[in-house]
């Protein structure tokens, strides 16, 4: 059996059915799996999930969209469109912890695998479902992406110019975002069952889940009556200065965010002190939140002048130094390509049997100290007869009639 006990290792000995694709419901299953869990991901044999072609390749290689959301797992094509093929999924389902999916509404169920079906089957199994929109929703039936659900349910509303159009935030909140509030509810599912020894069923509509993370917009509602503003890259409600401001040399992302806590207002003056213009402490302009407010402008301005002179990491350094919490501005490349991350293994060098090196991502919390380790993502298939033998104890004799049969698929593509 393929090693599955790779540090934290916590999950050893759970068994996840992984009928999801794209990214809502696979960023849950691989944290599953650096957790420890055995997760076999079941694929389309011609095709495999969407998420490997969503950079089309000749020839094709699996696109880093999906082996950022699939390492850890294996993979096993099994035809669904087949009873034979369905078959084989029920069988699994019984050895299962979990099941999850995130098909289009209403699409497992036609398939004959709705919880009603395998509950009976397995009577213990944790049974997890991610969709757009949350049952008896008026848009129960309509399909979402990530960005569905963030216009859909209030984060695009709050992100953006005051004076323009709503802004898709770039994290992918309503897909990974789902994945780990679905996550932690499996995870809590497992405990619950140790006392009960019965499973459940699990729902998420992505788009209630996007309330979950604009709880301070929420509140905003609550206090005044009124839909929360759009802040730019200020805040709801927040006390300036709280915002990017720029540094040399002045490319499309040096800039820095410093913020000035509410609960604390010594930033203020500190901040003050940093800039060199102690001068203006006390300045009725400046002096309170309020008329902060309402020269906010100014203020800013008044700010960038001396950021500019700095690059956005010095400029992190000098406040961040004197208690004031600030961040540099960091693209995409400069992560990636900082040792920092790999030295803290938050970011492991891997080889891919089919793309080669890749820098991947692990699930950023420790366990005394230590990181989960990254397994590349699998190719379509290539679990499929030590999948079938582990779980269901089947012989290379039965698999390969199953193969000859083009139920499942025996070989990654």
């Amino acid at each position: 059996m393929t090693d599955t006990n790779i540090f934290p290792g916590c999950l050893n000995g759970v068994r996840v059915l992984d009928l999801t694709q794209f990214e809502a419901g696979t960023s849950c299953t691989q944290v599953l799996a650096w957790l420890g869990a055995d997760v076999a991901k079941v694929e389309n044999p011609s095709t495999g999930d969407p998420g490997r072609r969503v950079g089309s390749t000749k020839p094709h290689k699996d696109d880093p969209f999906f082996l950022m959301y699939n390492s850890n797992k294996r993979s096993i094509t099994v035809n669904l469109k087949s009873s034979r093929g369905l078959q084989v999924v029920k069988d699994m389902a019984k050895k299962a912890d979990v099941f999850i999916e995130n098909f289009a509404p209403g699409a497992i169920e036609r398939l004959g695998l709705g919880y009603d079906v395998l509950s009976q089957i397995n009577p213990g199994i944790i049974y997890g479902q991610v969709k757009g929109f949350g049952e008896g929703s008026p848009f129960e039936k309509n399909l979402a992406f990530d960005m569905i659900a963030q216009a859909a349910g209030g984060s695009m509303s709050i992100s953006g110019d005051p004076n323009g159009p709503p802004v898709k935030p770039g994290p992918t909140l309503g897909d990974s975002g789902t994945g780990m509030l679905m996550l932690i509810s499996i995870l809590a599912a497992l405990y619950g069952r140790k006392q009960t020894g019965k499973g459940m069923r699990l729902n998420v509509g992505m788009q209630d889940a996007m309330l979950h993370y604009i709880r301070n917009s929420l509140a905003f509602t609550s206090k005044t009556g009124k839909a929360a503003p759009r802040a730019a890259s200020g805040s709801t409600g927040g006390n300036p200065p709280a915002n990017i401001y720029p540094c040399k040399p002045r490319g499309p992302n040096d800039y820095v965010y410093i913020y000035t806590s509410r609960a604390n207002p010594k930033h203020w003056p500190t901040l003050l002190e940093v800039i060199g213009r102690k001068d203006l402490i006390g300045n009725p302009k400046f002096d309170t939140v309020e008329a902060r407010v309402q020269n906010e402008a100014e203020m800013d301005a008044i700010i960038s002048e001396w950021t500019m002179k700095f690059d956005k990491y010095e400029v992190m350094n000098r406040v961040g130094a004197a208690g004031i919490p600030a961040g540099a501005v960091r693209d995409t490349l400069e992560l990636t390509s900082d040792p920092d991350f790999i030295n803290r293994r938050v970011l492991q060098d891997i080889e891919h049997p089919g793309v080669g090196h890749f820098r991947a991502l692990t699930w950023p919390v420790s366990f005394d100290g230590q990181k989960a380790t990254v397994k590349p993502a699998p190719l379509l298939g290539s679990n499929t007869a030590e999948v079938l033998k582990d779980w269901l104890g089947m012989t290379p004799e039965q698999i390969s009639v199953l193969s000859s049969e083009k139920i499942v698929g025996s070989s990654a593509v």
